[in-house]
Formats: C-alpha cells, structure tokens, sequence
C-alpha cells in the first residue's frame, strides 16, 4: 500500500485545543446555513503518527472539530480531542466512570436527541454541539456493547439500523433502534468467518451487509501491523440481505472486491434490490514477504442489481471517476435519489477535489482542488425549505498547502462548479480525518 508521511501537510496532527469567535468570511453564508459542521478524525495525543500507512492513521485518537454558522456568520471555531481512557492516560488525568476504553474517531450521529461520536465497533460516546465529552450513550442503551460507525437512520421512520462486526464470534450482530434510542431488534447473524465490515446498506425494507475479501489475520501482530487486517484470495465475497425487522438472511456471491463505503441502497420493487458503493478490485493485499502492503488501486462507482427471485446479482461500473468518502442528500437514504457528492481521488496518495454525479443522465460536475492542496467528504446540507433532492448546499473543508491552513469552502449543491457561495478561512489547520456531520441549530 502506498504510503506518505503521517506527519507533515494534511494528515499532521494538531497539538492544541482552541476556540476562536467571529471568523471572516469571503462571500455570504446563507441565511437559513445554521447548525455546526462536526469533522471527526484521528489526531494523536502525543502529536505524531507512528508511521505511514493507513493503518498507522486509522487507530489514533480522535479529535473532533466544530464550525458554528448562525445568521450569515462564521460564529465560532473549536476543536476537542474526545475524552476517553486514552486521553486521560496521557494528561494524567484521574479518570472517572464517564470515562470510557473506546475511541470514537470515525464518524459523528445525531439521532433521538443524543449527538454521539462513533468508533469502529467500540461504544459511542454522547458529545455537545460545543464538543464536550458527555460520556456514554444516554438515550441509547442498545448500543452500549458497541456499533459501527456507518450506522443508517430511515428518514421516514426515525430508525437507526446498525450492526457490530468482531474478530471473535458472534462474528456479526444486527440491531435496530426505535427514532426515540430504545432496541427492537438485537440478533445475531451467523458467518463463517470474520470480515472487516466498515458500513452497510438499507433500503425501506431490507438491511444490506458486507462480506467481502478483507477479514483478520492475527498473526500480523507478531510482525509490526497495527490493525490485523489484509486480502484474502480464498474468501467468497458476499452480498447478505436481511428484512428490516429481522429474519432470515439471504447471501449473494458477487466478484471479489472491497467496499469501504456504500452510497445508497433502494427497493427498485419486490423482487429487486439496487446497491450503489465504492468498489476495490483489492484492498490490503500484502506482498510475499507480509511485511508490506501492495499499492492499492482507486474506488471506483459501482452497482449492484440483485434479483431476490432468481439470486443473480448485475455487476456493473457507473462512472469513469475514481472517488472515496460518498455522501447523499440523508433524506434519500434507503429510497430512490439522482444525485451523489464524494471526494475525488486523482491518485492512491490524494484526496483532492469533489464530484457531483447525476445517475440518470450521468452528468458529472466537478469542483477543483488546486494540486498540493486536499479536501475532506463533502456533506450535503438540504435547505430547510426545499423538497427538492440537489437543492442545498455542500460542505467542504479545504487544506491548504501553501499556507498551512483550512478552509470551509460553501458550495452550491445544484451547481459545484460556480464560484463558492462563501468561503470562511481558518488561521490554523484541520487535519484530514474520515467523517462529518451537519448538526442544525435546534441539536
């Protein structure tokens, strides 16, 4: 896997907690933008990776950080490294029962009244728009043992449908939350082996689950790897599709590949599930000596039509983009939708610039980075008003390399490649990290 270094430009990590009021502005901020944009990512405590590959990033502590945008004002500027075991550890703090062994760095979730940073598989950790600590989950007492960090909440019901995947048995567990944070469904499902599942799939009827090529090997341990995980030629990579409130569980061989991230999922009607994500002919493939990684190809836009009566599965690229860190208008999420933002990926090194695709003509507009710099997921904020699928604005933070610095660059969710609606420049720097979320003013 190719690899860069971990401590200078984008990926640096930040060694201070800072607030900072009144930020400047370039353009206008739109009057009814009002909420938080919460970035999550890792940002060790100790200020510096120890090394340079994924799975050197993956693991370290999680930093969260927050714009605030109220009235056409860039109000405010923080960033909090979430309290846990592990920072109390470093800052010799007399850790207390709120204090928990996880490390929510991976994504934010606002669901039930409760905003929750969440980990890879650990126990979320309940935050205030303000960044602070609250502890563990309080209005969500079914995910105490632990989650993913790409759960789904059905915009119709309130829902919130999750799973936990573990190297040891049970292997796999599925859960549904109620919109007011109580469990409905907690089972298990039954696998053969464990695989790394990092997100899934709804639709208004059905859960989708990820066994692909990637699973654990713990004997990497033993030979330096952080994360046990790698490539496995002999594994048959599998579609599972399971009805919404539980039951049987129906799997669909497909190619061997590795998915990351869905974009979407969707009834198309009875008897056909539509899965939309971001393929990887492979991932994580060490070379013959198991000490390294090979390089890794791009993602690619990818579909999957699954025939629930037949059991076949359409495999078939979308677009000529290779991209990562996928996001929707959340309204669409489980249904039919038109439109997907993502990051784009000129290289297995880079991040830098977004894409906007329109499924049904396959128009694509992009916004561009300039080379050197890099940006984070986009996140698509609907107006408050609108019903309207596009219409919205996406979220995007930029690093600048010259500088040393950030950005939060506005743009038009209709048209990214007119000039930024606004454009709020930080005087420091937000690290690139994994996921955000648009909290609104009245989280």
């Amino acid at each position: 896997m190719t690899t860069i270094n971990l401590n200078s430009g984008a990926t640096a990590a930040v060694l201070h907690e800072v607030d900072l009021a009144d930020l400047p502005v370039i353009g206008a901020i739109p009057q009814d933008l009002n909420g938080v944009l919460v970035r999550n990512g890792p940002n060790p405590l100790r200020g510096h990776f120890k090394g340079n590959d994924v799975s050197d990033w993956w693991p370290e502590d999680a930093m969260l950080h927050g714009i605030s945008l109220k009235q056409g004002r860039a109000t405010n500027y923080r960033n909090r490294w979430v309290r846990t075991k592990r920072w109390a550890d470093v800052y010799d703090f007399d850790a207390s029962p709120t204090l928990l062994n996880t490390n929510p760095n991976v994504n934010v979730l606002y669901h039930a009244g409760e905003i929750l940073a969440l980990a890879e598989g650990g126990p979320p950790l309940a935050i205030t728009t303000e960044l602070e600590t609250l502890g563990a989950a309080r209005c969500h007492p079914g995910l105490a043992n632990g989650m993913t960090a790409h759960p789904k909440v059905d915009p119709q019901t309130g829902e919130l449908i999750s799973f936990r995947a573990d190297w040891k048995k049970p292997f796999l567990r599925y859960t549904v939350t109620d919109k007011k944070g109580m469990p409905s469904v907690d089972i298990d499902i039954e696998m053969s082996s464990a695989s790394m599942m990092h997100d899934m799939a709804i639709t208004a009827t059905r859960s989708i689950f990820l066994d692909l090529n990637v699973g654990y090997d713990l004997s990497m341990l033993s030979r330096g790897h952080r994360m046990p995980l790698r490539w496995r030629d002999d594994h048959k990579a599998k579609l599972g599709i399971i009805p919404r409130n539980g039951g049987d569980v129906r799997w669909f061989e497909i190619t061997p590949c590795f998915i990351q991230h869905v974009v979407n999922a969707y009834d198309a009607d009875e008897a056909t599930v539509v899965l939309d994500a971001v393929r990887y002919p492979r991932y994580f493939r060490l070379e013959e000596d198991g000490l390294r990684f090979e390089a890794a190809p791009l993602g690619v836009l990818w579909r999957y039509v699954i025939d629930l009566d037949s059991g076949a599965v359409l495999e078939k690229q979308l677009a000529d983009i290779c991209i990562e860190l996928p996001r929707i208008n959340e309204g669409r999420t489980g249904r039919p939708y038109r439109f997907l933002y993502a990051a784009e990926q000129p290289t297995n090194t880079e991040i830098r610039g977004v894409v906007r695709y329109e499924l049904e003509s396959g128009s694509i507009q992009r916004y561009r980075v300039p080379e050197g710099d890099s940006n984070s997921e986009p996140v698509f904020v609907a107006r408050p008003t609108s019903s309207v699928e596009d219409d919205g604005w996406l979220l995007v933070c930029v690093y600048r390399h010259a500088t040393d610095t950030s950005d939060l660059v506005i743009l038009d969710g209709k048209n990214i490649e007119s000039t930024p609606i606004a454009t709020v420049p930080l005087p420091g720097r937000i690290p690139a990290g994994f996921h955000g979320a648009w909290l609104p003013k009245d989280c």
